[in-house]
């Protein structure tokens, strides 16, 4: 696996970006060809639209967990692709929606911050599918942009798309922008559609500049974080109603014992008895299925074998409280 935030400077900074992450763009300068184009690419969309699978697609490794569950995504996180020629830094942030807690306004935060810091905002919206509340609710924000910002429409899910609703459903998309010069592309995310081309798109777009991360680095979210939300991500794919959106993880250990094996301790937040009771299960039985699937998953992505340990614990109300949003580290940086 290549390097993470826990090896090299920048973790966990929010954007703007910090003059420590910035002072990496001097890194190799001399070694960069002639026109070496770089930026930071503002991946915005509604839940559900396929940010995530992008991303990890682009990079070719999971940095960013993936469901079917609403706002999967939470937390701003960086992938990084870096080739001789450019370095292209995707911001993938929350699916943007209408808040009902301090969760969701500090998830809609980041989206904003984002676009507001961007060299390029990259809008997806899922085109198998008519223009939502929360698309056009997204398109006003993203036109309150600063001067010279520009777009691109990614179209995704066009592998859903019936060939007579083509030119409708992406005028409709087309038309939630009115009067900005914004490039759009129909594409496939999952199965790989006129992906090369939108990258190849993107990288056209940004300005010539500097790397602003080592070589090898690919994200800036640190080792036990990323643990978290791969079993994050496990629990979200096994329960149903309430309980994903309730949910929060939080690894209190992450000790290597040797080499090729580490110790992780996690606990798993939510807010309710009744939503403890079905995260555990008859006998344990579902805890035990997640915890099965989070360490297979883990194991995969850090190529080290894994002893997890997981605990359920009730905080009630967490998603309205500051105060356990910071402990659980949803912190959002001060304007």
């Amino acid at each position: 696996m290549q390097k993470t935030a826990d090896e090299l400077s920048g973790a966990g900074a929010e954007p703007g970006w910090t003059e420590a992450e910035l002072d990496l763009a001097t890194l190799a300068d001399e070694h960069l060809p002639a026109g070496h184009r770089s930026g930071f690419v503002a991946v915005v969309g509604r839940p559900n639209v396929g940010k995530s699978t992008l991303l990890n697609a682009y990079l070719g490794q999971k940095v960013a967990i993936v469901s079917a569950k609403p706002q999967t995504t939470r937390q701003r996180q960086l992938g990084i692709l870096t080739t001789p020629d450019y370095q292209v830094v995707f911001v993938d942030t929350p699916g943007w929606h209408k808040p009902h807690h301090k969760l969701g306004e500090f998830m809609v935060g980041i989206a904003g911050r984002a676009i507001r810091d961007a060299d390029l905002v990259l809008f997806m919206v899922d085109v198998s599918e008519p223009p939502t509340a929360e698309d056009r609710s997204l398109a006003e924000r993203i036109m309150e942009r600063p001067p010279g910002i520009p777009v691109i429409v990614a179209m995704n899910k066009a592998d859903l798309l019936e060939v007579g609703d083509v030119r409708m459903r992406s005028d409709a998309f087309r038309s939630l922008l009115p009067g900005v010069d914004a490039d759009w592309m129909l594409i496939s995310a999952t199965r790989g559609d006129n992906r090369d081309r939108l990258l190849e798109k993107i990288v056209q777009t940004l300005p010539e500049g500097p790397r602003y991360y080592p070589a090898d680095q690919v994200t800036d979210v640190r080792v036990r974080d990323l643990v978290g939300e791969l079993v994050r991500e496990q629990a979200l794919k096994s329960l149903r109603q309430e309980v994903p959106h309730a949910l929060a993880v939080l690894v209190d250990e992450f000790k290597e014992r040797r080499e090729d094996l580490a110790y992780v301790k996690a606990t798993i937040f939510v807010e309710k008895d009744s939503q403890k009771g079905i995260l555990i299960g008859s006998g344990g039985k579902m805890l035990r299925g997640i915890g099965a699937a989070a360490r297979a998953e883990i194991e995969r992505v850090l190529g080290i074998r894994i002893y997890l340990d997981l605990w359920v614990k009730v905080r009630r109300k967490w998603r309205q409280e500051a105060d356990a949003l910071r402990q659980l580290g949803y912190v959002v940086s001060k304007e």
